[in-house]
């Protein structure tokens, strides 16, 4: 685990500052959630978007199942820490996206199965959303997930990953323990409002928004993050297992971090 926050923040920065700059990147893109991996992504990437004199466009985007606390801290993030930010609505392009794949109107009552290939239309239609502004304002869009998220495959393919992730290789403990000491610094230099917003984050019971379950926690099957990243962790460095169900799902999400498989050259020319 991390011991130096400060120094680990100032690196992020400086290696997202050099990417984009050496790619003329001209904004960033971001889909602020109101969850706090979104909104440290936000806080991380300010100062070098004033530095650079070029947008952070955030876009909190609801499609029916986000509830109102979520939107409100999305607000409250976006409104502190991006130099644009919009609230879009994108409930009427689900729904007419699932009657044309499905042939019949969205099922509310769907079982769990159900709700997971509609969550997973919900991520990708967020994601086509903040693409398409990336496109319009040549720019790049923010990957928001951790570690611990990539490790247990919690996450949508082509529905979760932008092109530039800041906290990818940050376990969740540590996503949680950086958050918590930018907010001290903002406290420290009486941004009050700026530590509200990240500490309502901090403090949130952690959904994805996409209306499976009433938090992340009840996926994995675990009490907290510190007690998954103690068995992934663990499970990674000598090979025991825990906990059964967080090392299934890491072992059976495997297929999502090796995407897309290509046949090997080696099999074409046998």
């Amino acid at each position: 685990m991390l011991e130096n926050y400060q120094k680990a923040v100032d690196n992020i920065r400086e290696d997202i500052k050099t990417y984009i700059t050496k790619n003329n990147i001209k904004s960033l893109v971001l889909g602020v959630s109101g969850g706090i991996d979104s909104a440290l992504c936000a806080v991380l990437a300010e100062p070098i978007c004033k530095e650079l004199n070029f947008p952070l466009l955030g876009y909190s985007i609801r499609i029916q199942t986000n509830k109102d606390e979520e939107i409100s801290r999305a607000k409250n993030i976006g409104e502190n820490f991006c130099s644009e930010f919009k609230e879009i609505d994108l409930s009427n392009l689900f729904l007419t996206t699932v009657k044309e794949l499905e042939n019949e109107e969205y099922d509310q009552t769907g079982n769990k199965e159900y709700k997971i290939r509609m969550g997973n239309i919900k991520a990708r239609l967020r994601m086509i959303y903040l693409y398409n502004q990336a496109r319009k304002n040549n720019g790049l869009v923010l990957s928001t997930d951790n570690y611990t998220e990539l490790l247990l495959g919690f996450w949508t393919l082509h529905g979760d990953v932008g092109d530039f992730g800041m906290i990818q290789k940050l376990w969740k403990t540590e996503v949680y323990a950086m958050s918590r000491y930018l907010t001290d610094i903002f406290k420290t230099n009486n941004e009050t409002d700026k530590a509200a917003a990240l500490i309502a984050c901090v403090e949130a019971v952690p959904t994805d928004g996409l209306g499976i379950t009433n938090s992340d926690l009840d996926q994995l099957g675990a009490n907290s993050y510190e007690e998954v990243d103690k068995i992934l962790i663990e499970f990674l460095q000598s090979g025991q297992t825990l906990n059964k169900d967080v090392i299934g799902r890491h072992t059976a999400s495997q297929f999502k971090r090796d995407n897309p498989y290509n046949t090997p050259r080696e099999i074409i020319e046998e």
